[in-house]
């Protein structure tokens, strides 16, 4: 750990219903962790309180609680809003445990439906959803036009239909400060649409770090199979090579979308080709999943470019102020695809 850290004052500022209730939870706070994720699941956030002498209320669910995190010396980062969704009171020692979710992600948008899609985009429904529930879309460019012939809702959520879309065109689908977000993963967008700033870390930020390196050459490419009604036969398509490809079991309606699907899988695994974690002795309120981290001082193979994927910020009582990061490999190669197989 750095000088540096060991004098570092952590600042934190928690707003609920748009009252300040920093100082009076301040000599209260057992720990404050808030968990970024990628896509797919909400943003969580999970605040211990000690009430030794039962003079903290419980707040309500469903109420809002606005968190900023930093240091003295550098200010506060908005870090978004959230909604209490879980209260719990334990003991001995008596703790309050409040947990909060994303506040754009409603309930609404967890509720089950039944539609169906005939002849659009990828952007259109993006578009589509995003206006039900009062969200700004935010769709890049290469996945807009994207032609969808038919698509089914059934008893299936908007949220569920968002990552289910998102996992066919690797992409990320998530909802922050009021708008949609849907990129391919790696794109870097924040939900204005703005690239994010890359990061760098340093061997000496860090207090712990875990490097793995899986075999990348396993698999070859990916195959997926699609059902020529007209010809009468499962054909197949192969995005990668052939020569030892990865089989998806699912056999899909037709050739675009076993293609996409194969696609997907096939930048999967070459993002999985490596995988880092650390955890930063000196918080970094200002890291994002979906950055682009420097990573430099380790070894080679390690020191280089990866992807955010998983972003923990963890304040404690004692003074401390945290950040692990989960990093995967930043997948740059092009993808090739091969002519269909019967």
């Amino acid at each position: 750990m750095s000088n540096e850290a060991l004098y570092a004052i952590p600042a934190w500022k928690v707003v609920l219903d748009g009252k300040d209730l920093t100082e009076r939870f301040r000599p209260r706070l057992l720990d404050l962790t808030l968990t970024e994720c990628r896509g797919g699941e909400a943003d969580q956030l999970e605040l211990r309180i000690h009430d030794h002498d039962g003079a903290v209320a419980m707040p309500r669910k469903g109420v809002l609680l606005q968190v900023s995190l930093g240091w003295q010396d550098s200010g506060l980062i908005d870090k978004g809003t959230f909604k209490v969704d879980e209260v719990e009171h334990s003991g001995t020692p008596d703790v309050i445990t409040v947990r909060a979710r994303s506040a754009d992600l409603t309930q609404q948008m967890r509720t089950r439906r039944d539609r169906s899609w005939h002849a659009t985009t990828l952007g259109k429904v993006v578009r589509n959803i995003a206006g039900e529930h009062g969200l700004q879309p935010r769709i890049a460019a290469p996945l807009d036009s994207i032609a969808i012939a038919h698509l089914d809702q059934t008893e299936e959520s908007d949220a569920n239909l968002l990552t289910r879309l998102a996992k066919r065109y690797d992409a990320v689908a998530t909802v922050k400060a009021g708008a949609l977000l849907f990129a391919p993963i790696g794109s870097g967008k924040t939900a204005t649409g703005k690239p994010l700033p890359g990061a760098s870390i340093t061997r000496d930020m860090g207090d712990q770090h875990r490097y793995m390196a899986a075999d990348r050459d396993v698999y070859t490419g990916v195959r997926a199979y699609w059902h020529d009604k007209g010809a009468a036969q499962r054909k197949s398509v192969v995005v990668g090579q052939s020569g030892n490809a990865k089989r998806l079991r699912e056999s899909y309606a037709n050739e675009a979308e076993a293609r996409e699907q194969a696609t997907a899988e096939w930048n999967r695994i070459r993002r999985g080709g490596a995988k880092f974690s650390i955890t930063l002795a000196l918080g970094r309120a200002d890291l994002y999943p979906e950055q682009r981290i420097d990573v430099a001082g380790f070894k080679e193979g390690i020191d280089g470019e990866w992807l955010a994927s998983r972003v923990v910020h963890t304040v404690t009582g004692s003074a401390g102020f945290t950040t692990a990061l989960d990093l995967e490999t930043v997948g740059s190669e092009s993808s090739t695809t091969e002519g269909n197989t019967t």
